[in-house]
């Protein structure tokens, strides 16, 4: 029974090396014909995105789902331990930060072909994919070493990160303005997300938790904010509406900060 929680926590490893193996494969690519099958004319995601990427979208969830719940079956089962801490820290760097980092690498693939020259394009254009991995380990890293995080995050917390990132395929399969297709398909772009999320991870920002001293009204409106603003992103903006509640989870916790000390 004990060692449940480190079978859970082994299986969002596995998922986040078959979402690794899916954004990697070239997959289908979809092309819609005629009545005569001549090919017409075709939003250039579904030219240029390997639909299996998608797949790996659905396979890092699968490993947050599992994330979440290692912890819940640990505490039911009243089995955890350290092995099972270092374990957790170990798969998360897989399916939250190689995972989503060769995501990026994909999308930067893809926006350096777009430009002229890109057969001559040297690959150092791609390499700061990775940063967000390496980003990640150090975010794992400190994180099974500081104290300070019983009931809050100092840093963004690598599975927010990882979803974040792993949304960002279907925004792009599913995107129905040439706009938002366009700015997933600039490198200048993916540099900001690397930059913006890197950082986020291996700060010392406060961020809120699942975690309650107290569970008051005072300290559940954070959470009440966020649920709210997720709601409303969820029917107005599909797939769009995860980095909008990202976004607004570091606002809320940035202002409610004293909430996560």
């Amino acid at each position: 029974m004990k060692q449940i929680p480190n079978l859970f926590t082994l299986l969002n490893l596995v998922f986040g090396c078959i979402a690794i193996v899916f954004t990697l494969q070239q997959g289908v690519i979809l092309l819609p014909l005629d009545d005569a099958g001549n090919i017409l004319t075709t939003p250039v995601q579904l030219e240029n995105m390997p639909e299996k990427i998608v797949l790996a979208s659905l396979f890092i969830g699968l490993a947050g789902l599992v994330d979440f719940l290692d912890g819940f079956v640990a505490r039911l089962f009243k089995a955890t331990s350290e092995l099972g801490k270092q374990l957790d820290s170990l798969a998360d760097v897989v399916s939250f930060g190689v995972a989503p980092a060769m995501i990026i690498y994909q999308f930067l693939r893809l926006s350096v072909a777009q430009e002229s020259g890109a057969l001559d394009a040297s690959m150092i254009w791609l390499v700061p994919a990775f940063i967000v991995a390496a980003a990640a380990a150090w975010r794992l890293g400190k994180f099974n070493l500081d104290t300070r995080q019983a009931y809050g995050f100092r840093g963004v917390p690598t599975p927010a990160v990882g979803l974040t990132v792993a949304s960002f395929p279907l925004i792009y399969w599913f995107a129905d303005n040439a706009a938002i297709v366009e700015v997933l398909l600039n490198k200048w772009f993916w540099y900001a997300v690397v930059a913006v999320l890197s950082f986020l991870m291996v700060s010392s920002l406060p961020m809120l938790a699942l975690k309650f001293k107290g569970l008051t009204i005072k300290s559940a409106m954070p959470f009440i904010v966020i649920a709210l603003v997720g709601l409303a992103a969820i029917f107005l903006l599909g797939w769009l509406a995860v980095p909008v509640i990202f976004i607004t989870y570091v606002l809320v916790s940035l202002l409610f900060k004293n909430k996560t000390a």
